[in-house]
């Protein structure tokens, strides 16, 4: 027999998990569904487990370079993967869990947890990993469901073991030799951590050169530090074909180039992502994928099914975390405050999170190129920072665009120490729709990374 609810959320992701709890504590009466684990890809495979690993591999980075702030450490550095992974597993369970207690402890949610299809625009089929069966319709569905990790259908795939950025930080001991197939941001971070780490490590990028949407001095930039610090770049290095190496561990495999081979320990795909929306039995609900996969939605998150939401990686809206939590405050803000927000206003901004951080928000110099628009540019390294130089880290530059007619700012970007926290004074002046010249005239505090972005704006000029 049928539950009736007056919402169902599918997925708790970072958008999902805090919209059910809001629209049960609106009144309605709210089911959750999850699959597999409470927290979706940031809290288990990405946001949170990975940047664990990052601050272990920074780590095992300032001992090795203690001497240089005359700091002398005794004995043999060692990095140790199971405490590593332990540390991580620690910080993402407890997120884990806290999320998972939130649910169940909030009056009006069911948690179901099971794999929930569509069996009508507005009716759900829950499998319950017990081999319970629970049948609901629901007035609001809303749809959370997330992405995994794409893996390239390359001869002899079947055949080897291979790593996503999911199965990779499982491993308790370190990789002899990392090969890495991408050269977006994942494959960066992870290429740069395990290096660290102690691994070899090589990238294979299948164009010319990394981060192909970033400009090109600030991908070069990247490179550059992840080089000297002994990272491997291999340049039009495609895969056609992978096999085991029977010499070698159950892991190793040997990879065919176009015109040579490599062999590894471990072999990390990093190509990309795939929506979870394969199985969710869109069809019996009237909701057509785009050819992405994804879920096409208006403004306010609506899909084409009246009363059905999709937020989060599934929308192609933003793949990120808190593009995922901006989805929720925007269905929130419209369906239960009585405001008018939409995700088409939004100011996108990420950040690569190798270090120094890349940061970025809005237009880069390249998009304003190609919109013939009159702009304005300025540059600055990272050595005029004092901070940077304090730190004896000084690699990398800023960048801000302006429109030289309405002085908006058009975008930014920082490749630099907190980078990722000082792009935020952009982030901020151009949601707020005021001049550059209000973040010009800015006092801000000696000594911080911050207080060059006033001085990099009165170096605007025009963009030729």
């Amino acid at each position: 027999m049928s539950q009736h609810f007056d919402a169902v959320v599918i997925g708790t992701g970072q958008g999902g998990s805090p919209l059910a709890v809001r629209l049960a504590q609106s009144g309605r009466r709210t089911a959750v569904i999850e699959r597999h684990l409470f927290g979706g890809t940031c809290v288990n495979v990405g946001c949170t487990p990975t940047k664990t690993y990052v601050a272990s591999a920074r780590a095992a980075h300032v001992v090795r370079h203690a001497a240089d702030y005359g700091v002398i450490v005794g004995g043999e550095m060692r990095v140790d993967m199971a405490r590593v992974k332990a540390r991580k597993d620690e910080v993402s369970g407890a997120s884990r869990t806290g999320i998972e207690a939130w649910l169940r402890g909030t009056p009006n949610v069911t948690v179901f947890k099971g794999h929930g299809r569509f069996t009508g625009a507005h009716s759900i089929r829950v499998q319950g990993h017990d081999g319970s069966v629970n049948d609901f319709d629901a007035d609001e569905i809303f749809i959370n469901t997330g992405t995994r990790p794409a893996v390239p259908d390359i001869e002899g795939i079947g055949a080897i073991s291979y790593l996503t950025n999911s199965t990779l930080l499982e491993l308790a001991e370190l990789p002899e030799h990392l090969v890495i197939v991408g050269a977006s941001y994942i494959a960066l971070e992870f290429a740069q951590m395990f290096r660290r780490f102690g691994s070899r490590v090589t990238v294979l990028v299948r164009g010319k050169r990394v981060l192909a949407r970033e400009d090109a001095d600030f991908a070069e930039g990247i490179q550059t530090v992840l080089a000297r610090e002994g990272v491997e770049f291999r340049f039009g290095g495609e895969p056609t074909r992978v096999e085991p190496l029977a010499s070698q561990a159950a892991s190793g495999v040997r990879i065919h180039l176009k015109e040579d081979s490599l062999d590894a320990s471990h072999l990390l795909f990093a190509t990309g992502r795939t929506p979870n929306t394969d199985d969710l039995g869109l069809d019996a609900a009237g909701i057509a994928l785009n050819r992405h996969g994804l879920i096409d939605v208006d403004g306010e998150l609506r899909t084409a099914v009246e009363g059905v939401w999709a937020l989060g990686d599934v929308n192609g809206r933003g793949a990120f975390t808190h593009t995922s939590y901006n989805d929720f405050e925007i269905i929130a803000a419209n369906l239960l405050d009585g405001e008018a927000r939409s995700v088409d206003t939004r100011i996108m901004a990420y950040a690569v999170f190798v270090d120094p951080p890349y940061a970025r928000v809005g237009m880069s110099e390249t998009e304003v190129r190609a919109g013939g628009r009159e702009a304005l540019i300025a540059t600055m390294p990272m050595s005029r920072v004092g901070r940077a130089r304090e730190r004896g880290e000084t690699d990398g530059f800023m960048k801000a665009l302006v429109d030289a007619k309405t002085k908006q700012i058009l975008g930014a970007a920082i490749l630099g120490i907190e980078g990722d926290e000082a792009i935020h004074t952009f982030v901020d002046i151009m949601n707020a729709g005021a001049p550059y010249t209000t973040l010009q005239h800015a006092m801000h505090i000696h000594p911080t990374v911050s207080e060059l972005i006033p001085t990099l704006l009165g170096m605007l000029r025009p963009l030729k």
